[in-house]
């Protein structure tokens, strides 16, 4: 029998002892140490490290990710991740971790439809995740926000501005999630519906609306329309290669049937959903699926669209299945607690977001490559910064603030995290003068690989489609 020390609740740390803990942090760590950026060492080569992210992509995608990541230096931030990783780590940190997503950029918040069918806003791209400093989210976001000001045009000091604003949501939206319970702060979510009642700003508001909108219009009767086609009688995937290729095109390449192979990794997923989306799933039928160029990042990669039917034509799901290999952050914080990184991008996605896709799964493939399945297209909706002024960037940069700080409210100590960064306005100075400053490395980056392309050390080829997002 076990004893009652063996059976007892543990014991969790009180308000006031986890308040003690952040502000102890700051002894290690002070707030303006956050600003600093690591010198950038002799042997660092950013078109190195950036060609080495192209390592196991398939190689006819590689020159279109750099292509699109050389549309502007914001394009190239957002395939960067993985060199940014690198400077982080370089970088001081604070001791307080999260699961982080990673790639918190803001074309990686957007809106999508919940379980229960309501449009909410939150992080959608987890490709990244793993558990780490809570800061280095934080800068990846703010300095996004320079780097998209820089790139709208902006002037310098409504750049600082639209950076300080979005930083200091963050801060004072986790002061708020701590003085939350635990389930307060679990649940919370944005639901844009109810949220743009509250909308005072007119402009603001019409954004809101018309970006909802065009979410709505992004579910899976657009994405049949879009990508297929009936021939002879029969729905299939519409060819556009490079940018969509249907495994059926694949055959002699693979020399093995690859609808096949596409049949059997969908029973492999089946197996890690819920008990009760399998029994939805189990009412549909494979009939085709493609290899499809997505986002900018993930150019390169194993993407495929997998398009099942139901009873009749009229009863249409698409999913997507994106290869999931270790996160850039793998290298500087340790390997994945998961033994398969499809179910790392599962798991931090659930924790992270209030509500998540219902056919979120993972599954082994071909060569036992992993990879992570999600619905195509469920109200699907992010961002058009070329439409934004700087007030609605900064507008915009409060909002992506606030879900961050909810995602990291989830998984890490907010009350810790809050007493961290303080109730003064010096975690937002730090976090902007490290934004500054990386924005001017991301430039000099991107500098360096338009030379390589320019001499023809890296191959670069911009695709016809101007979309760039998944």
């Amino acid at each position: 029998m076990a004893s009652a020390e063996e059976t007892s609740w543990p014991a969790h740390p009180s308000r006031a002892e986890r308040r003690a803990k952040g502000k102890a942090a700051r002894d290690t760590l002070p707030l303006k140490q956050l600003a600093d950026l690591a010198p950038a060492a002799s042997t660092r080569d950013a078109v190195a490290l950036t060609v080495a992210a192209d390592k196991d992509r398939l190689p006819w995608l590689v020159p279109i990710r750099h292509g699109r990541m050389l549309r502007s230096a914001f394009t190239f931030y957002r395939g960067s991740a993985g060199l940014m990783a690198h400077d982080l780590a370089q970088s001081p940190h604070s001791s307080l971790q999260v699961q982080m997503c990673g790639d918190a950029h803001l074309l990686n918040f957007g809106l999508f439809g919940s379980p229960e069918r309501a449009l909410v806003f939150d992080l959608n791209d987890f490709d990244e995740t793993l558990p780490g400093p809570f800061c280095w989210d934080v800068k990846r976001l703010i300095t996004s926000m320079v780097v998209a000001a820089r790139d709208r045009g902006f002037k310098p000091k409504q750049q600082r501005e639209i950076a300080r604003i979005t930083a200091e949501r963050y801060r004072t939206a986790m002061a708020e999630f701590s003085a939350m319970t635990a389930l307060e702060s679990w649940h919370a979510q944005l639901e844009v519906d109810v949220a743009v009642q509250s909308v005072a700003d007119s402009d603001w508001r019409r954004f809101i609306e018309r970006a909802a909108d065009r979410a709505r219009g992004k579910d899976h009767l657009q994405a049949v329309s879009r990508f297929t086609e009936v021939v002879d009688g029969r729905r299939r995937i519409v060819a556009d290669p490079p940018l969509i290729v249907p495994l059926r095109d694949l055959r002699d390449l693979v020399g093995e049937d690859p609808e096949a192979l596409a049949r059997h990794v969908f029973l492999d997923y089946l197996a890690s959903v819920r008990d009760d989306v399998r029994v939805l799933l189990d009412r549909y039928t494979y009939v085709d699926s493609a290899i499809k160029v997505v986002g900018v990042g993930s150019v390169g990669t194993r993407c495929v669209i997998v398009l099942l039917q139901g009873a009749d034509e009229n009863d249409l799901l698409f999913l997507q299945v994106k290869e999931a290999g270790p996160s850039v952050f793998e290298p500087y914080l340790g390997a994945t607690a998961y033994a398969h990184h499809g179910q790392r991008v599962v798991a931090g996605q659930r924790l992270m977001q209030s509500a998540s896709d219902a056919f979120l799964g993972w599954a082994t493939g071909p060569l036992s490559r992993e990879y992570y399945w999600r619905q195509l297209r469920d109200w699907k909706g992010s961002a058009d910064v070329d439409q934004m002024n700087p007030k609605l960037l900064g507008l915009y940069g409060i909002v992506c603030a606030r879900t961050l700080a909810k995602a990291h409210a989830r998984s890490g100590d907010r009350v810790a995290i809050s007493a961290y960064m303080g109730s003064s306005s010096r975690f937002e100075d730090a976090l902007v003068e490290f934004a500054e400053a990386y924005a001017d490395r991301n430039e000099q980056d991107y500098a360096a690989l338009q030379a390589a392309v320019a001499d023809g050390r890296v191959e670069a080829r911009d695709d016809a489609d101007a979309t760039v997002s998944s």
